[in-house]
C-alpha cells in the first residue's frame, strides 16, 4: 500500500509536466503493481492493506492518469485539479477502515464527477444528466447514513473490524435500505436511468472514471455492508434483489442491441455486467465473491477502454451514431484492431479474465436457483451479440459518406489503449499461477 501511495505521489507531480511525463507515471505505477501486488483469492478486504483495497486503489490511480493522457487538448489547471481531487477522494474511500469516513468519501466522489460533467460536457442536456445523477444517488444513500450512525452508536465504534465482531441481524426492510444506496450506485436495473444520461453527456475523463471506478464503489460498498451488518446469506430480500439484478442485466443486454449511440451502448453494457457483480456479492458464497471481484476489475479496464475508443472514433467521424459509421477497418486499421480486442474482452471471449468472472458465478447461481443459471446463459449470449453488433457497425462495410478526413491514431491514443490492456494481461497471468 505504501508503494502504491508513493507511486501516486511521484506520478501526480509528473502530471503537470506534460503528456510524456504522464505516460512515464503510468508505466511507473504498472511496475510497482507488478512488484508488490498479486491477484490473490484472499477476502480480508476490510483493512487498508487488503488485496481488494489495493487493487481498487491501483485502478483509481491508473484510470485518473489515463483520463488525462487521453485528452491532451484539455490541459487547464481546473480540469487537472478536479480529476486529481476525484482520484484522492476515491483512494481515501477504498483505503478507509472507518465506516463513517467511507460513507463521507463515497458521497464526496459525486462532487468532482458532477463538476466534470457540467463543466466539460458536450451538450446543454448535461445539466439534466448531472441532476439525475445527484438525485438518484443522494436520495438512496441518505437513509443509509442514519442507519450507519445508529449502528456505530450501538457498538460504540465506527471501525470496520469492530463492527464485524459484533453480529447484527437486520430486518428485511432495513436490509433493502442498506443495499439500496449501493445498488443505485452500481447501478442495478430499474435504478439505472441516470447512468446512460451521465455517460452520454460527460466528457471522456468523466465517462472513464465513472465507468471504471465509481461504479466499483457500489460493489465495494456491498462487500463492506455484508461484513458490517452480517447481511450475507440467501434470505428472501437477498433472493429478490439477486433475481432483479440477473433479469435486469439480461434486459440491459437486450437494450444494447437497440442503441444507435456508441456511448449509450457501452453504458447499458455496464448495467449488465454490474448485475453479475451485485448477484455475486449478495449470494455471499466464495464463488460469487470471486466472480464479483474479477468482474469489477476486468470491467473497470474494458469499459474505460471502450469509452476511449468511442471518443477516438468520434474525433475522426464527428458523430456517435452507429448508422453513420462504417468502413473503419480499411481507413483506420489500428483503431479497428483495438476495437476488435476490447470488444472480445467485453464479450468475455476466451482466454480473457472477463470469461473467468462470468464462469465463476455459475456454481453460486446453481446452488441457489437453476433458473438464474438459464438467465446467466442468455445474458452471456446476448452480450456477445451486442459486442459483435458494435464492432461490425463501426468497422465493417463500405466507408460512410459522412466520414471526414482525419489523422491516423496518434501516439498518446495507442499508449492509452496499451495501458488499458496491460493490467488485464497481468491479472490473467497472475490468476494462472494462483490456480
Amino acid at each position: 500500500m505504501i508503494s502504491l501511495m508513493l507511486g501516486a505521489l511521484v506520478s501526480s507531480c509528473l502530471c503537470f509536466w506534460g503528456v510524456s511525463s504522464i505516460s512515464f507515471g503510468v508505466v511507473t505505477i504498472l511496475a510497482i503493481f507488478l512488484l508488490n501486488q498479486s491477484f490473490s483469492m484472499s477476502f480480508n478486504y476490510v483493512f487498508m492493506s487488503s488485496n481488494i483495497s489495493n487493487l481498487m486503489v491501483f485502478l483509481s490511480i491508473l484510470l485518473c492518469f489515463l483520463s488525462v493522457l487521453s485528452t491532451p487538448e484539455e490541459k487547464s489547471s481546473s480540469y487537472l485539479f478536479w480529476i486529481g481531487a476525484l482520484g484522492v477522494v476515491l483512494i481515501a474511500a477504498f483505503s478507509s477502515p472507518n465506516i463513517i469516513f467511507f460513507y463521507v468519501f463515497f458521497e464526496a466522489s459525486l462532487i468532482p464527477t458532477l463538476v466534470l460533467i457540467i463543466g466539460w460536457g458536450y451538450q446543454p442536456e448535461r445539466l439534466q444528466a448531472g441532476s439525475y445523477m445527484m438525485l438518484y444517488t443522494v436520495a438512496a444513500s441518505l437513509p443509509l447514513l442514519v442507519i450507519l450512525v445508529w449502528r456505530c452508536f450501538s457498538v460504540s465504534s465506527s471501525c470496520l473490524p469492530m463492527l464485524m465482531l459484533m453480529e447484527f441481524q437486520a430486518p428485511a426492510f432495513l436490509m433493502l435500505v442498506i443495499y439500496g444506496a449501493f445498488l443505485v450506485k452500481l447501478p442495478m436495473y430499474s435504478f439505472h436511468l441516470w447512468l446512460p444520461k451521465a455517460h452520454v453527456e460527460a466528457p471522456l475523463a468523466g465517462s472513464m472514471i465513472l465507468a471504471g471506478i465509481l461504479l466499483k464503489l457500489g460493489g465495494y460498498g456491498l462487500m463492506q455492508m455484508n461484513k458490517s451488518f452480517s447481511l450475507g446469506g440467501f434470505g428472501a430480500p437477498a433472493a429478490f434483489v439477486i433475481g432483479v439484478s440477473m433479469w435486469g442485466g439480461f434486459i440491459a443486454t437486450l437494450m444494447c442491441l437497440r442503441q444507435i449511440d456508441m456511448k449509450a451502448l457501452v453504458a447499458y453494457s455496464s448495467v449488465g455486467h454490474m448485475g453479475i457483480v451485485s448477484a455475486g456479492v449478495l449470494l455471499d458464497r466464495s464463488w460469487g465473491m470471486t466472480s464479483a471481484l474479477i468482474t469489477m476489475l476486468a470491467h473497470g479496464l474494458s469499459s474505460s477502454a471502450l469509452f476511449c475508443l468511442a471518443y477516438f472514433t468520434y474525433k475522426k467521424a464527428h458523430t456517435r451514431g452507429l448508422p453513420y459509421l462504417g468502413g473503419f477497418l480499411t481507413v483506420y486499421p489500428i483503431l479497428s484492431l483495438f476495437w476488435f480486442i476490447f470488444c472480445c474482452i467485453n464479450m468475455a471471449a476466451p482466454p480473457t479474465i472477463n470469461l473467468l468472472g462470468e464462469l465463476t458465478i455459475v456454481p453460486a447461481l446453481w446452488s441457489s436457483s437453476g433458473l438464474l443459471v438459464l438467465v446467466m446463459g442468455l445474458l452471456v449470449f446476448f452480450s456477445a451479440a451486442y459486442n459483435m453488433y458494435l464492432y461490425t457497425s463501426i468497422n465493417h462495410g463500405g466507408g460512410s459518406k459522412f466520414n471526414t478526413s482525419s489523422t491516423p491514431m496518434q501516439g498518446f491514443e495507442m499508449v492509452s489503449m496499451a495501458a488499458h490492456l496491460a493490467p488485464l494481461l497481468i491479472l490473467f497471468k497472475s490468476q494462472i499461477f494462483c490456480c
